[in-house]
């Protein structure tokens, strides 16, 4: 995970998505992660369990920031006690190497525990 989290985002200009191989193969670094494809398009998943929901909307807007800062977005679930966050590119509709590396740094976030 470390590795992927000290990763530079790469410009997503005429770049290409990861087959499913390669995001299985990347995963191993970040085993609470899956992969799952949503109407046709695969994403990678986390669910972050929270003590309530307050731990849980800080972490969402650490996320935010995060998001924020590196220009690429993911799409957050916000419910009492969990943040359920996704990372897929939404203009290429699949699952680039930008996303693996923001999920890294998402899981920097969560094991910071700076909002738990």
């Amino acid at each position: 995970m470390h590795d992927l989290a000290e990763r530079e985002l790469t410009s997503a200009d005429n770049a290409s998505v990861l087959v499913q191989e390669q995001i299985l193969a990347l995963l191993t670094a970040l085993p609470d992660w899956e992969l799952n494809c949503v109407e046709g398009i695969h994403r990678i998943e986390r669910v972050y369990p929270f003590a309530d929901f307050a731990s849980a909307l800080a972490f969402a807007n650490r996320i935010g920031a995060l998001a924020e800062e590196q220009d690429h977005h993911p799409a957050l679930l916000l419910e009492w006690g969990r943040v359920t966050t996704s990372w897929w590119s939404h203009s290429l509709g699949g699952v680039h190497i930008n996303d693996l590396i923001m999920a890294a740094r998402t899981e920097r976030l969560f094991q910071s525990g700076e909002s738990r």
